[in-house]
């Protein structure tokens, strides 16, 4: 039985994740014994003191968030480790980390679907995950032909309320463009985004589109409004952050390769929930279809929110959007009803009704028209692809 230290930060949705792929390899091939070492640990008690403690219980290997400068002295303890790149990668001790640049064009790719040529990014240009993220969003965002505007922190992160009286933070979101679409570097500082957004009177989402990544539920849900987010498949990380500990044990290496946890897909909530328009006609219609698709929305009911004849304004949202509006509306339902074939086990009835709509296999037709496959077909899809990418990542490290 291998006997494993857990020096994470048990309070954060991450690490919990990962705490669930590490059991359910334990489980499967285990059993494994574990001690939780809480984070100050490593204050308190230093490199040292956590290999002793190590050697004294007789541990196997450790997981946990170590800081760099930690890493020759871990090496030289002959103890296998592998470690969550909190803030920069290690050079020779196995990384949980991500596909960061990968996640920061997922992020630009939905904005510029959604039709914006304003964008911003929030977050750490001392921090690896922070960094690249950026660099991912503002390669695809440079390459459509835009730019990026950037606030960024020098100093290490931050989970303080310092922002409720930024000045700094409120001039330099006041002073964006809008309507911009902006990308933090994961929830927390999306949470920052829209609280600061709150006390300054800017709108969200139609002044400003907030993203952030890691789709803790708990902060997306405690933003107000709620905010989007790409999920990452954590969970399998973890899994794979045990099975390539179990090698490093059995054979008693210490370095062997890195765990790569990709993103999976944006999880749409209101902070973004909109298409860009700077037109005032335009932004309430489409503001008004986005708050109600999850009804059985009608034409009738979308035109007599805006004060222009039917005519004028379908001919404003179509040179604007690109489609008609009974046609945005389709796509949009279609574009829910994925979401939900995705992110839940409900059947398609089942959505139709959740969504307010009469006929279910009405809905599967024009899915398969849209999609060009089945709603039964496209979740199977789903699933399939995302273990794919998973392993794509992982072979390719």
């Amino acid at each position: 039985m291998y006997k494993v230290i857990l020096l994470l930060d048990f309070a954060e949705e991450y690490s919990k994740s990962l705490l669930k792929g590490i059991s359910r390899y334990s489980s499967e091939f285990g059993p494994w014994s574990y001690c939780r070492m809480p984070l100050f640990y490593r204050e308190t008690m230093g490199t040292k003191g956590i290999i002793d403690w190590a050697n004294d219980w007789g541990a196997h290997g450790i997981i946990g968030q170590l800081y760099n400068e930690m890493e020759s002295e871990f090496l030289d303890s002959g103890i296998p480790v592998i470690v969550q790149d909190f803030k920069e990668r290690f050079r020779k001790i196995p990384n949980i980390t991500g596909s960061y640049r990968e996640t920061g064009k997922l992020g630009a790719d939905y904005f510029l679907k959604k039709g914006y040529y304003h964008f911003a990014f929030y977050g750490f240009n001392n921090i690896v995950w922070s960094r690249e993220r950026a660099e991912g969003y503002e390669k695809a965002i440079n390459e459509a032909g835009y730019q990026v505007h950037y606030f960024e922190h020098v100093k290490a992160r931050s989970t303080d309320v310092w922002f409720y009286k930024s000045n700094s933070l409120s001039n330099w979101l006041l002073n964006l463009p809008k309507p911009i679409a902006l990308m933090a570097c994961d929830d927390n500082q999306g949470g920052h985004i829209t609280e600061a957004c709150k006390q300054i009177g800017i709108r969200i989402p139609q002044d400003i589109a907030v993203l952030g990544v890691d789709n803790d539920v708990m902060l997306c849900e405690l933003s107000d409004p709620p905010l989007s987010s790409i999920s990452l498949d954590i969970e399998y990380g973890g899994y794979q952050t045990a099975q390539i500990l179990a090698e490093m044990i059995k054979n008693k290496s210490q370095f062997n390769r890195d765990i790569i946890v990709p993103p999976l897909k944006v999880v749409t909530r209101s902070s973004t929930d909109i298409y860009a328009s700077a037109n005032g006609y335009v932004a309430k219609t489409l503001d008004f279809i986005h708050k109600n698709i999850d009804k059985s929305l009608q034409v009738d009911e979308v035109v007599k929110e805006v004060p222009m004849s039917r005519r004028s304004l379908e001919k404003l949202f179509l040179e604007i959007t690109g489609k008609p509006i009974y046609k945005y509306i389709s796509d949009l339902r279609i574009e829910k009803v994925a979401e939900k074939l995705a992110e839940t086990d409900l059947t398609i009835f089942e959505i139709a009704l959740d969504m307010g709509l009469p006929d279910s296999k009405n809905i599967s037709r024009q899915f398969k028209q849209v999609m060009g496959c089945t709603p039964v077909e496209y979740r199977r899809q789903e699933m399939q692809k995302n273990r794919l990418e998973v392993f794509s990542e992982a072979s390719d490290f």
